[in-house]
Formats: C-alpha cells, sequence, structure tokens
C-alpha cells in the first residue's frame, strides 16, 4: 500500500434516528496532538449536546499507536468502539471522527446506541471527498559533489523527495520515497557511488 484516503477537508453529516440528531464531524488531522485540538474546538462549537463521542486514526490506517476513542458519557462500549471500528476497517488515515448527539428524549438501548453511532461514521465516510495520503519511508545517503546534480535530476522519475540537505566533505542528503521504489532507489544510488548510511 502506497497510500491512504484522509479527508480532504472538514465534512459534516447529519442523521436523524428516532428524535436524536447525530452530527458526524470527519476533520483531517496530522497527529494526536491536532485532533485533540480539533475535539477541543467541537466541543466548544457545540456546547448545548448531550455527547461529542469520537474516534480517531491519526496517522497511517495500520498503526494502532495513532488510534484512540471515547464514549463521552454513553454507556461504556456504545459509541466509541464502533465508531473506531468502523474507522478502522475504512482504510482512512490521519482522521478525527466526532458524533455530536443532542438527545431526542427516546432511549436507543444498547443494541440501539452501537448501531446509531456505527451508522453515523459509516454513512459520513462514505460520503467524505477524499485525498490521498502518499506513504513515504525514509533514508539517508551520502555521495560526492560532483555526482549531485546526476542523482537529483534522477530521483524526479522514482517520485523521491530529497528532504534536507548538509554539506561536509561530502554531500548528505535525506531522501522520502514510496516503499515501492525502494529496490530501483538503492540500485541508483549505488549506481553514483552514494553511501546509505541510516537505512
Amino acid at each position: 500500500m502506497d497510500q491512504y484516503p484522509a479527508p480532504a477537508k472538514e465534512q459534516v453529516f447529519h442523521l436523524e434516528i428516532k428524535r436524536s440528531r447525530f452530527m458526524t464531524s470527519v476533520v483531517p488531522v496530522a497527529d494526536k496532538a491536532a485532533a485533540k485540538d480539533a475535539l477541543h474546538r467541537l466541543r466548544s462549537q457545540y456546547p448545548d449536546a448531550n455527547h461529542h463521542c469520537w474516534a480517531m486514526v491519526a496517522g497511517h490506517p495500520n498503526d494502532v499507536f495513532q488510534q484512540d476513542q471515547s464514549d463521552d458519557g454513553e454507556p461504556k462500549g456504545t459509541a466509541g468502539k464502533p465508531m473506531l471500528n468502523v474507522l478502522a476497517h475504512s482504510g482512512f488515515g490521519n482522521t478525527l471522527t466526532v458524533v455530536t448527539r443532542y438527545f431526542g428524549g427516546v432511549k436507543l438501548g444498547a443494541g440501539g446506541l452501537v448501531r446509531a453511532y456505527s451508522q453515523s461514521v459509516s454513512e459520513a465516510l462514505a460520503q467524505t471527498e477524499t485525498v490521498l495520503v502518499q506513504i513515504r519511508a525514509k533514508l539517508t545517503a551520502t555521495l560526492d559533489y560532483s555526482r549531485l546534480a546526476e542523482l537529483e535530476h534522477r530521483l524526479v522519475a522514482l517520485n523521491v523527495d530529497i528532504t534536507s540537505r548538509a554539506f561536509t566533505d561530502s554531500v548528505e542528503l535525506r531522501l522520502a520515497y514510496p516503499e515501492t521504489q525502494r529496490d530501483a532507489l538503492i540500485d541508483l544510488l549505488m549506481n553514483v557511488g552514494a553511501r546509505v548510511v541510516k537505512p
């Protein structure tokens, strides 16, 4: 997997179930800190709501350390966990989902809440406008100044970015590249006499 979907912008979707209103905000986030900031902002924006349940996959979709969730006062396991289950199986990354609930007077029961929160996130993600996030691996290489221009020119064809340069007795380059191009990149570096110092 070289890429994964993420929200193109913050988007809001509405669902009504037995007079309760479920407003799902789908927010692009760079990391957990950004997700927490967005959550705080949404809580402030809708202070009269009964609950602000949330789930996040704040980085790569397969990175469990970037996942978190909260029931925010709903019965344990009826909101955050089902929301995260939908989000984690969607393939989305860099995503915060917040379901803001306004209680309509009719209790849904535990099973009804699980279905309502799951449906809210599922329908929201299905309608979310997305961008594709490119997954980039990193490595550091050094080479002679005389080969730098040639290497820079040839890196373009492999979709490799130079994220930093350091100039001493040789040039140290930090490179970000698609995983599928690793073998081709290593071959290219060997061809120009570069040495990989950090895989």
